[in-house]
């Protein structure tokens, strides 16, 4: 019996100490994003390393080369499979296209979290932080409508998308920017296919300035009326002033945005937006990686805000011309939180 209970003893005491050497593994996890220039995700990678160091998680970052570029995201996933990662945080520049590389890392059991950018479908990732990119759209809508009052009903509207290949965010922004102007919509899920003739037309920016102005102007080649212009996001917001400018109608011009980064908040402050819906990519990374801690130490998988299909990391309508029924924060609060 002796022998017995000392054997046991020592069985158990192999084991705590296996469990104990688990438990002080190194975990490691990968942030995919677009790109690596965009101020948003740079700012979502810098939430994404603090929170990483502060957990002692092993972070490596990967980026596409410009918006769209699937390819280098499908290798950067493979990559963090080969090398054991336990959790992959992505914002994927092609949402559909992804999807199989994204199964493959999960039958290998890491967790992955898109973040801002919805998978098509959303289910093919484990959970999603991301901001409410429909209401983000409709918030900045209802305000371009408000402001226009009796004109609204006159508008010329030029749309400045993200990617010819539609990628959900991209979709979510702009119908969610229709239906808050009073734009009846056809398939939600798409952008393009409305048949209001208030619309211009649409074209894409791939997300930076120079897509932005390029976007602008073959626009503005169609109809030199414009004078509503939504945008996917600041940088594109940016360009489209530029073409704006050019024209000298850049006084005359609504412009509205997504995103609410630092930079794009100044500009509302200098006149080249009029309000845009602000975002917190530093809120998502940060806790994208507090998931992957908590999944590596538990096996437990984040849960969705209540009512919706992904957890919402929140938004806020910026501008310095509030406009009655939509609510909104300041200029000076929108740089207070600006990449919170």
């Amino acid at each position: 019996m002796k022998k017995l209970a000392a054997g046991t003893a020592l069985a158990l005491i192999a084991c705590a100490g296996a469990a104990n050497a688990a438990s002080h593994e190194t975990i490691s996890a990968c942030l995919i994003t677009k790109t690596d220039t965009n101020p948003f995700f740079v700012k979502m990678k810098e939430g994404a390393q603090a929170k990483a160091d502060e957990l002692g998680i092993e972070l490596k970052t990967f980026a596409g080369k410009v918006d769209g570029d699937n390819e280098t995201q499908v290798a950067a996933i493979e990559t963090c499979i080969a090398d054991g990662a336990k959790g992959i945080l992505i914002t994927a520049s092609s949402t559909s296209a992804i999807v199989p590389v994204v199964e493959q890392a999960r039958e290998a059991g890491i967790l992955v979290i898109a973040l801002d950018t919805p998978l098509d479908p959303i289910d093919a990732a484990d959970a999603t932080f991301a901001t409410d990119n429909f209401l983000a759209g409709e918030l900045i809508g209802k305000w371009a409508a408000a402001k226009l009052g009796d004109a609204a009903a006159d508008a010329r509207i030029a749309m400045l998308d993200l990617d010819i290949s539609q990628p959900t965010v991209g979709v979510l922004r702009d119908q969610g920017f229709l239906q808050g102007f009073g734009i009846d919509l056809g398939d939600p899920n798409k952008w393009g296919d409305e048949e209001d003739d208030r619309i211009v037309g649409n074209d894409v920016t791939q997300g930076n300035q120079e897509g932005g102005r390029r976007a602008m102007e073959n626009l503005l080649a169609q109809d030199p009326e414009i004078n509503v212009v939504y945008t996917i996001n600041e940088p594109a917001a940016a360009g489209a002033y530029e073409a704006l400018k050019a024209m000298g109608r850049e006084n005359d011009v609504l412009i509205v945005s997504v995103d609410g980064g630092c930079p794009g908040v100044q500009n509302i402050a200098d006149g080249v937006i009029g309000a845009t819906s602000q975002q917190y990519p530093l809120l998502m990374a940060s806790l994208g990686i507090e998931a992957i801690h908590t999944f590596a130490m538990s096996g437990e998988k984040p849960e969705p805000t209540e009512g919706k299909n992904f957890f919402d990391t929140g938004v806020a309508l910026v501008t310095d011309e509030p406009a009655d029924g939509v609510e909104s924060i300041s200029v000076e609060e929108g740089m207070d939180l600006c990449w919170g």
